[in-house]
């Protein structure tokens, strides 16, 4: 009975999954952009810069997670050197999670 329950829920886990780490990245988003936004008034703090490229590798982590599990959340996502995996799911954008 467990492991039909856990069959059951591993589709609302999937998409649990796939909201959280989109949530993380526009997380990241805003906090580049705000960050982007200061150093473009004081381009010399190096305390914002360094925060700026801690932020873009987070970023560049959670992104790298979300394409292996879900497919590529932009165009410059596509790996698949057989197929444009581009148009193969749902886009971000459209409400599946």
């Amino acid at each position: 009975m467990q492991s039909v329950m856990n069959q059951q829920n591993r589709p609302i886990q999937r998409q649990n999954t796939k909201a959280q780490l989109l949530r993380k990245i526009r997380e990241y988003d805003f906090a580049i952009v705000e960050t982007v936004l200061f150093l473009d008034t004081h381009p010399n703090n190096h305390k914002a810069l360094n925060y700026y490229h801690k932020l873009k590798v987070e970023r560049e982590k959670v992104v790298s997670e979300f394409e292996k599990s879900f497919g590529p959340i932009t165009m410059y996502g596509n790996e698949n050197k057989n197929k444009w995996d581009w148009i193969s799911s749902p886009w971000p954008w459209e409400g599946e999670c």
